[in-house]
């Protein structure tokens, strides 16, 4: 158990690099665009492969990067409407079964998009932009590292979770300094 523990320790790492990789990629995404509006604006000259540079490159990094910081976080998706229904008990296994479900789902996500990448880089897949041709293939590989570190996330957080077994919350009274 102490070996999940410390992994789940170390795998924070990379998961807050590529967090804050997703968050560099929006701000540069809003930089570039603002310089593309700004150009065609005021100069009559836009900057040149901004929509294939932002949905090819700055999308994908926005949009996948952060997986495991959300899966990290608990902040995806969950249907609450059904914890309501049951005791905490169920909860705890409604929660466990739905980690389970979304690693299968990550599994294949991952597995998909990792052949997918190997296929567009072996074929250099360039997208074709005003005057030239832009570099997307690296950009394949985004979505496969990201599905991958949330599953291997995902494999941690369900092994500790269920070694730990359920655990009723704790109630706090406000009065003796809990929160």
């Amino acid at each position: 158990m102490k070996i999940v523990e410390r992994l789940l320790r170390w795998i924070e790492y990379p998961i807050n690099a590529l967090f804050w990789a997703g968050m560099v990629a929006g701000f540069l995404m809003m930089i570039h665009v603002t310089v593309d509006v700004a150009g065609r604006t005021l100069f009559n000259h836009p900057f040149a492969g901004t929509t294939e540079i932002v949905s090819g490159w700055y999308m994908v990094a926005v949009a996948y990067l952060p997986w495991a910081w959300i899966t990290r976080h608990d902040n995806h998706i969950v249907a609450g409407v059904f914890e309501q229904i049951g005791t905490p008990r169920f909860a705890y296994w409604l929660e466990t079964a739905v980690k389970i479900f979304m690693l299968v789902y990550v599994g294949v996500f991952t597995w998909q998009t990792h052949l997918r990448a190997v296929q567009q880089t072996r074929a250099g897949e360039v997208w074709e932009a005003a005057g030239g041709f832009i570099l997307v293939w690296p950009s394949r590989w985004l979505l496969p590292i990201s599905a991958g570190l949330m599953a291997a996330y995902l494999v941690l957080r369900i092994i500790r979770d269920i070694a730990r077994g359920y655990r009723p919350k704790q109630k706090t009274d406000l009065r003796e300094g809990g929160i």
